[in-house]
Parts: structure tokens; C-alpha cells; sequence
């Protein structure tokens, strides 16, 4: 069963004094004026996967801008709406950049591609780390794992990033953690298994040692959206360690404040809506350049 915590229920329905003790979500506390809309629901499933890989290739673009893609190394799965124990992977060895929906490849549980782009191989290593988390967290629709470079750097110190702003407390408690052992490329479950044991039930992002990020999220936007977090996160610790060497003290947001920051304004609807402005202005760059949404339309 879907995992049900108190920091799930904190997260879906928050009471804010401040709009006269009315029940408000995250989402509806920070819109002033005409309503903003979460995730559109759809009448058919088909529907709904066809925006669901619409939304997984914008955010290889989002990421291919940012410099996340190296060589073969990347991925993000993607849960099937309609049979949930398949999940959709990008294809091995082609950039982030170029990735459009129909290149990606439905897997079983088994690793075997069934659907989508048979044409291709997915990536051995990313099919076992995305099988072992959505085996054990059910509520997790995509993860991304990427080796980006300041994600890479802090990984290497074995250890959470410290709540130095608000962005860093999307992370707060048991939402970030860490796995504090690398064993080399991942081919077999005994080395896959750790990575969702580490990660845990409410965890969603985990700073793999000597390795990388890895997130997850409710959707494909907000798994990537916080993927984009974390990154600048290690790289805002990374800048602050720096300066502390020379004297300079820290100043981290204390306890209470960065629950109530997690409380609210890091549920899944709001992280959704976060993303959107950048797959929009990556959909009007790619136009500019390309005439469409994808090189060769």
C-alpha cells in the first residue's frame, strides 16, 4: 500500500491561520487573485500518458540546458498511468537535448522494453535503480538520476546539505537523504536495493555518494523541478563552505522555521506548478531554433 505518514497528511491539507483558519493546499495559500491549476486530469488514459511523455522529454530539455547530460549517463523513469508496475526510460546513448516522447521505451518488471521505442536499449544500470523505487514507494509516479556537477562534488563529503534558504528546506528531515556507499556501476539488485532503502519512505532526494543526485516526485515535473533544487542546493553549500574558511559563520535557518517553510509550500501540486514556467520557456527556445518543439519536425 501507498505509504500514509503525518508529513504526507501535513503536506496534503494545511490549516493557515492567517486566511481566517480556513483549510487551504500550499498552492491555494500563495495564489492571490484567479485560481492556479495543478496537473489537469484527464478522461482517458491515453490522454493522460501521452501528456505525461510530453511533460518526461521537456524536462530532459530543461535538464540538457542546464548541462545535466554526460555521455550515457542519466535517466528518468516515468510510472505507466494505466499498468503501474511498467515504467517508461529514455533510450541509451541519445542526448538529453534530442530526446521527444516517442523515443521513450516501456519496460516490465523484468527490464524487458514492451512498448514505446523498441528500437534502442535503456540503460542496464538505470532500469535496476528505477525498479528497486518504484518496487518500494508506490506513491512515486517518476525519479530522475543524473551525474550533475555540483550534486557530484557535494556527494563526495557523504552528507545532507544544511537548511541554509528556503529552497533547502524542500529538503527538510527525513525528505533528503544520503547513501553513504558507492559500489560502482549498478548490475545487480544487492547494489539497486540500498539505493531505495537509503531514499526510505518519505524521502525526495538522495545525494548518492561519490555518485549523484537522485529525486522523485508525484509527477515527472516535480521530481525534476526538485531535482533542479537539490543541484543548486549542493552548489549554494558548496559557495558557503567555501566562504567559511576564510572566518565567515553560517547562519542556518532554524528548526521551526524551515518545517514550516517544508509545511507550506513543498507539496506535490505546488512543486508541479514550480516546473511549468520552465518548460515554457524551453518550448519557446526550441521553437525559435528548431521551427518546433523537437530538431527535425
Amino acid at each position: 500500500s501507498i505509504p500514509s505518514t503525518d508529513t504526507k497528511a501535513q503536506l496534503d491539507d494545511i490549516t493557515m491561520s492567517s486566511l481566517g483558519g480556513q483549510k487551504k493546499t500550499p498552492l491555494d495559500a500563495i495564489v492571490q487573485g484567479s485560481t492556479m491549476q495543478a496537473m489537469p486530469t484527464f478522461s482517458n488514459v491515453a490522454d493522460k500518458r501521452a501528456f505525461m511523455l510530453e511533460h518526461m522529454a521537456h524536462a530532459f530539455h530543461v535538464f540538457a540546458r542546464r548541462g545535466y547530460s554526460e555521455g550515457m549517463a542519466g535517466h528518468i523513469s516515468l510510472r505507466d498511468p494505466e499498468f503501474p508496475d511498467k515504467f517508461w526510460l529514455n533510450p541509451l546513448g541519445v542526448h538529453f537535448a534530442l530526446l521527444t516522447p516517442g523515443d521513450m521505451a516501456l519496460v516490465n518488471e523484468q527490464g524487458e522494453v514492451i512498448g514505446g521505442n523498441k528500437s534502442r536499449p535503456v540503460n542496464a544500470a538505470g532500469f535496476l535503480i528505477h525498479s528497486a523505487i518504484h518496487r518500494a514507494r508506490p506513491d512515486v509516479v517518476a525519479a530522475c538520476h543524473c551525474h550533475s556537477r555540483f550534486g557530484k562534488a557535494w556527494s563526495a563529503f557523504g552528507r545532507p546539505f544544511e537548511m541554509l534558504n528556503g529552497d533547502a528546506a524542500m529538503f527538510y528531515g527525513d525528505a533528503q537523504a544520503v547513501l553513504t556507499s558507492y559500489g560502482g556501476l549498478v548490475f545487480e539488485e544487492s547494489l539497486s536495493d540500498p539505493v531505495a532503502s537509503a531514499l526510505g519512505l518519505n524521502g525526495r532526494g538522495l545525494i548518492m555518494q561519490n555518485h549523484g543526485l537522485l529525486t522523485v516526485g508525484q509527477s515527472v515535473d516535480e521530481a525534476a523541478y526538485l531535482f533542479t533544487l537539490m543541484e543548486r542546493c549542493c552548489e549554494i553549500q558548496l559557495l558557503v563552505e567555501a566562504a567559511a574558511k576564510d572566518g565567515l559563520q553560517k547562519q542556518c535557518i532554524d528548526d521551526a522555521t524551515a518545517k514550516h517553510t517544508f509545511e507550506t509550500s513543498s507539496d506535490s501540486d505546488s512543486l508541479y506548478c514550480e516546473f511549468q514556467p520552465e518548460i515554457q520557456n524551453e518550448i519557446l527556445l526550441r521553437r525559435l531554433k528548431f521551427g518546433s518543439e523537437s530538431p527535425g519536425e
